[in-house]
């Protein structure tokens, strides 16, 4: 049975990942650095306790943007590390551009929309969510961003072999989502691997 590691996974289990991970045929690995979580492993996006080539996928789900930029590649190299040979990643994280469009109409505070959380605004996409910082869990702070193309440049500049990148702009997305391959794919198996993983309209 192949396996993903779910990294950052907090208190998500693989339900909650993309529509081919949840299904029975993938294990999960649960990987974060909040013990409390009951994860599988404890550690950082930027040293993962795995060994090399051992996991068959990996899913990121808004986890890059809490590291400074210049820790982005590090994560990104361990990503790399733990995958085997045929092996891909999915990242997916807030779309800088989509904000931006809302802060430019001065809706900076302003309910972007309601999550389980409450309402999020683009001041919570942007720096983190607010009331979950306020309350002592650092760990959600926002240290860098992406937009659509700064997303596939840095999946590019970090080796991946192939990249393919998704905006969804909108509410109450605000998010992007990248696949990326450890080594060269054609690309119909990038677009057929991106139509599974990928929360694409119907």
């Amino acid at each position: 049975m192949p396996i993903f590691l779910h990294v950052g996974c907090g208190p998500k289990h693989k339900d909650k990942t993309t529509e081919a991970f949840a299904g029975a045929e993938w294990q999960e690995l649960r990987l974060d650095i909040d013990p409390s979580v009951q994860p599988d492993i404890v550690g950082s996006m930027t040293d993962i306790a795995a060994a090399d080539e051992s996991v068959d996928a990996v899913f990121s789900s808004h986890n890059i943007e809490h590291l400074h930029a210049h820790e982005v590649g590090i994560a990104l190299a361990e990503f790399l590390r733990v995958l085997k040979a045929d092996g891909f990643a999915v990242i997916t994280c807030p779309d800088l551009q989509s904000v931006a469009a809302l802060i430019a109409e001065d809706r900076l505070t302003d309910t972007a929309y309601v999550a389980a959380a409450g309402p999020i605004t683009p001041l919570d996409i942007l720096y983190g969510h607010r009331r979950q910082i306020a309350e002592g869990n650092l760990f959600m702070a926002h240290r860098c961003g992406f937009t659509k193309k700064a997303l596939e440049q840095t999946l590019v500049a970090a080796g991946f072999g192939s990249v393919a990148t998704w905006r969804r702009g909108h509410a109450p997305h605000f998010d992007l989502w990248g696949l990326a391959t450890k080594r060269p794919v054609t690309e119909e198996a990038l677009r057929n691997s991106a139509v599974r993983h990928f929360p694409l309209p119907g």
